[in-house]
């Protein structure tokens, strides 16, 4: 009787990555995102009056358990990970509101210390994995550090934004060019003079968010604010719809690759 080789054991799988790849609709969602962080945070606790306190509790608690999602999922689902990114951008404009209008914290004062904190969450992420690489996020604890260096951006970029456009007087309009420029240059160092992707990605990462918190402010503001009156209502309700559309779109294109 003829003996049949055995079968080969199969390799097993590399772990997933658990963040999307850096393409041209990440960017756009998350300059979305974090636009409309802004107006959310001011639509629920200044339209709906539930005040900022009541706000951030509230907010708070629907980041954990979006954040709980997306760390069980294991790998990048699109509806998950957007989620918990709309989420702490909410969260992380109402910490900033909080630090300044309720307890009086100067907004330099705050950008300086959310940079600070920024910087150590890099250098202490650094030294126990080894990268900052957002195509290495494969375990719970890298996933933890990456979504930590993403809450200090997010509350660094409304002071930041809110310190140019109204305390240094540029306005809304003026405050977003700045810091798109600062973007162009960035994209210009990475495709033309050979920035390094890593640090070239989370300045941009950085610099994304008083962008996007400037162009909520100058959509949903009044005219004597240097805003085009839209309303939080009607420019979250955009964005938020934007997004969900760009979020399906990946999803799609997610379910042909795998399948």
């Amino acid at each position: 009787m003829e003996r049949t080789a055995p079968m080969a054991r199969s390799e097993p799988l590399p772990p997933a990555n658990r963040v999307p790849e850096v393409t041209l609709d990440f960017w756009l969602i998350k300059l979305l995102a974090v636009t409309m962080g802004e107006t959310a945070a001011d639509y629920l606790a200044v339209n709906l009056g539930l005040g900022l306190a009541a706000t951030s509790i509230l907010m708070t608690g629907v980041l954990v358990v979006a954040l709980l999602l997306q760390f069980a999922q294991r790998r990048y689902v699109p509806w998950s990970y957007w989620s918990a990114v709309v989420l702490i951008s909410v969260v992380g404009t109402l910490v900033t509101d909080n630090l300044v209008d309720n307890l009086g914290i100067p907004l330099w004062a705050t950008a300086v210390a959310f940079t600070l904190a920024l910087a150590a969450t890099f250098l202490l992420w650094f030294r126990a994995e080894g990268t900052l690489s957002i195509h290495a996020v494969t375990t719970f604890r890298r996933e933890a550090w990456y979504w930590l260096a993403i809450l200090f951006p997010f509350a660094l970029g409304t002071a930041a934004g809110d310190l140019m456009a109204e305390q240094f007087g540029l306005g809304y309009f003026a405050t977003g060019i700045l810091f798109a420029m600062i973007i162009a240059a960035l994209a210009l160092g990475y495709f033309v003079l050979g920035l390094d992707p890593i640090l070239g990605f989370w300045l941009a990462y950085i610099f994304t968010r008083p962008l996007g918190a400037s162009i909520g402010d100058f959509l949903s503001q009044p005219g004597d604010y240097g805003g085009l009156g839209l309303g939080t209502v009607l420019t979250s309700a955009l964005f938020l719809g934007v997004i969900a559309l760009i979020v399906m779109y990946m999803t799609t294109q997610q379910a042909r690759r795998t399948s």
